[in-house]
């Protein structure tokens, strides 16, 4: 592990450049979520937001203007466990409730992705890479570019695909040993345990394979990105199934 989980999962809220999966990430993690809702979390989260796939294909929930964002240094993890509180807590109003659940399904995408867990190089928006010739960063071919190849393009046709290739890897593919161990953390009393769980357990792809080389200035479309697609799909996939277990924990205690 390349630095402090704690410490560099703060960096995944406070950091203004380290937005999120893109759009094409998060809009497949909560659709992979919503395949899983029992009938009761349905019931839940359309009360609160309509759907759980319809706000993932936001720039950032933590942009949007009025959002209050919390300055305390381990606000991503705190943040966790008060929005995890707040969302079920009817002293709140339903403006407050439902900005809660959208933190947290932000959120439970944000943690899967290993440059969102790590402080080195405000994890990778300072490391210069190229993407098919272009200048860009390494945390942001992270984000979009190696996403968005990996699922063939965007939009919801796309995520749809995508999100059905990786469902099936959970229920009877490459994941259906791994996914109990995905949510063995996922008591909604424990939150800031279950997420510090969450950023170690996506820091060690850093080690293992993101930041293993000096990529800076190295064109990373071929057999960088050849070599990080099963990360990626495994993380998106992982996001999606811990997300869902998460709704459905929510929904049981409300």
């Amino acid at each position: 592990m390349h630095s402090s989980a704690f410490a560099a999962v703060a960096l995944l809220i406070s950091t203004p450049v380290a937005d999120a999966w893109g759009n094409v990430g998060h809009a497949t993690v909560a659709t992979i979520a919503d395949h899983y809702l029992t009938s009761q979390a349905r019931t839940y989260v359309s009360s609160l937001l309509g759907s759980v796939s319809a706000i993932a294909n936001y720039v950032s929930i933590l942009s949007k203007p009025g959002y209050r964002r919390h300055q305390e240094p381990d606000h991503g993890l705190t943040n966790c466990t008060l929005q995890t509180q707040r969302v079920n807590d009817r002293r709140f109003t339903l403006t407050n409730r439902k900005q809660a659940l959208e933190f947290l399904i932000h959120f439970l995408g944000d943690i899967t992705q290993p440059l969102h867990d790590e402080a080195i190089d405000l994890g990778g928006n300072q490391i210069p890479v190229l993407w098919e010739g272009e200048k860009t960063n390494l945390h942001a071919v992270w984000d979009t570019q190696m996403v968005e190849k990996d699922a063939g393009g965007y939009g919801s046709a796309v995520i749809t695909s995508f999100a059905n290739q990786l469902i099936t890897a959970i229920d009877s593919g490459a994941y259906a040993s791994q996914k109990a161990s995905w949510i063995s953390c996922s008591n909604v009393n424990t939150a800031s345990a279950c997420a510090l769980n969450w950023a170690q357990d996506a820091n060690r792809i850093n080690c293992a394979y993101v930041l293993k080389v000096d990529q800076a200035n190295q064109e990373l479309s071929g057999s960088y990105y050849t070599g990080a697609q099963p990360y990626i799909e495994a993380q998106i996939a992982k996001g999606g199934y811990r997300l869902g277990t998460w709704i459905n924990n929510l929904a049981a205690a409300a």
